[in-house]
């Protein structure tokens, strides 16, 4: 009779999920003081295949001290509210980042008398948590960090007043945030650089700022590390409009980066976008993604696979409300807006993450006459890349030939996990250099498909890659134009 019984749950779950889009919201906070995500440049959610995370600046205590709240099933329950920090002064703005089962934390914090950047790590999932790290020490503010991890590399940026102007830094670890590298200068003009954001790939790491060096207003600019941090290459401009162009958001998927900002050359402020397909070297002209009569704020990116994900605030609806929109084609093309939050009262600064197949969303809304985090989830958001196809447990890890093959330029590849694995499957050239990521996060037992879209290469032989836990396995396909 149980067996039955779950087996009639897991039929109407898999009904429900896989007719749903954008579920109820959930009010994640209920405590009277404000609680605000983030600056736009932070990454104060992530997600890593059913487990969402998601921290925030919280005013509960009489002072601003920093939140953490964890959902492990897609964001349909939650955790109860962790107080990470726990001083008198000043603790906000927190990015968080997931590799594996170890979450990496960075904010700045005025504990010292100036503003510094901190870090603090959990190897349990956000069980538990470590000590807290003084990342800076100059005597002037360190603050609003951004952070990217690609396994045990840390990467953060931060905005720095130790000059007469704003500067950007840069500081990495290569052991899981044990032992930190130093600090870098990574602008050196005499104008000021705001709003650092950062995304890493491999040992790509690339990072977008908003700078005035031009005296035309605000431009965004960027640069790449080829060696994960060690060297850097020259400053790029991305813009060149009589506008401001501001709150950069940057995200990578191997050779392909993704930038997006507000900018006012229409007259209001609206969302742009550009890419570059070489790692950064050439970059796409600018694209305009809305286009409404009221302002639109702030974009945030996630990146999975072959698909984008933006967010971002927009009054155009007489108030503000939070927006979305996607890309399933790296960001040649774009769907429709589609409005995810609805009330008379402010809904602000948003934050996406995608994992597996869903993707995740949350803001600060005042509905509640003071400041509260949101969420909401798509649970079968992001499965346009890749999908469960059944649920049944394998005897064995397997990877399936890609089929068709040859193929031009879409061809998909099947494989199947034995047990909960963090996973990843890559596409290699025929020199071994790794051209695409189609999956890196944690898959459950069960049979999945990915779809690979080889548009964007030339002709040739490729390789594709799993490792899952202990099995690797490699095979080759053709792609013919």
């Amino acid at each position: 009779m149980k067996t039955i019984l779950l087996i009639i749950f897991t039929f109407i779950l898999s009904v429900q999920i896989s007719n749903a889009q954008w579920l109820t919201e959930t009010r994640l906070t209920n405590a009277a003081g404000d609680s605000y995500t983030s600056f736009n440049n932070a990454t104060p959610l992530a997600a890593n295949g059913n487990n969402i995370y998601a921290v925030w600046t919280d005013q509960r205590d009489g002072n601003d001290e920093i939140y953490f709240k964890h959902s492990s099933d897609l964001g349909i329950t939650w955790g109860t509210d962790t107080r990470i920090t726990n001083n008198s002064f000043f603790s906000g703005y927190p990015s968080i980042a997931v590799s594996g089962s170890t979450l990496h934390l960075t904010w700045y914090d005025n504990r010292d008398g100036n503003d510094e950047i901190y870090y603090k790590r959990s190897t349990d999932g956000g069980n538990t948590w470590g000590t807290d790290t003084r990342l800076t020490t100059a005597d002037s503010s360190s603050a609003y960090p951004s952070m990217s991890v690609v396994g045990s590399v840390v990467h953060i940026v931060w905005r720095d007043s130790r000059f007469p102007v704003n500067e950007i830094y840069y500081r990495h670890s290569t052991d899981a945030g044990l032992t930190w590298g130093p600090e870098t200068r990574l602008t050196n003009d005499p104008a000021n650089s705001y709003s650092a954001s950062v995304s890493a790939s491999g040992n790509n790491v690339h990072v977008a700022w908003e700078d005035n060096r031009d005296g035309n207003g605000v431009e965004i600019y960027y640069k790449r590390s080829t060696d994960g941090g060690n060297t850097w290459g020259t400053d790029t401009r991305l813009t060149t409009s009589a506008g401001n162009s501001e709150y950069p958001c940057v995200v990578s998927s191997d050779s392909i980066i993704h930038v997006a900002w507000n900018d006012n050359r229409d007259g209001n402020i609206e969302i742009y976008y550009k890419r570059s397909t070489d790692w950064g070297s050439t970059w796409s002209p600018d694209t305009r993604l809305t286009n409404s009569p009221g302002n639109s704020y702030r974009p945030s990116i996630s990146v999975s696979g072959t698909n984008l994900h933006m967010v971002w605030y927009d009054q155009r609806d007489g108030n503000y409300e939070i927006y979305y929109k996607n890309s399933s084609n790296y960001g040649v093309t774009w769907g429709t807006d589609t409005r995810i939050s609805n009330n008379s009262f402010v809904s602000a600064q948003p934050f996406v993450a995608a994992s597996g197949p869903s993707v995740n969303v949350i803001w600060d809304d005042n509905r509640d006459g003071n400041y509260e985090i949101y969420y909401i989830g798509d649970p079968t958001g992001n499965t346009i890349g890749i999908q469960q196809i059944s649920t049944n447990i394998p005897a064995r890890f397997s990877l399936s030939q890609n089929y068709p093959n040859p193929f031009n330029p879409n061809s998909k590849i099947k494989f199947q996990i034995a047990k909960l694995s963090n996973t990843k499957l890559v596409i290699f050239d025929i020199r071994g250099r790794e051209v695409s990521t189609l999956v890196n996060e944690n898959l459950n037992p069960g049979t999945y498909e990915v779809d690979f879209d080889g548009s964007k290469f030339s002709s040739g032989v490729y390789f594709y890659k799993i490792t899952a836990g202990d099995f690797i396995q490699t095979k080759k396909m053709t792609l013919v134009k």
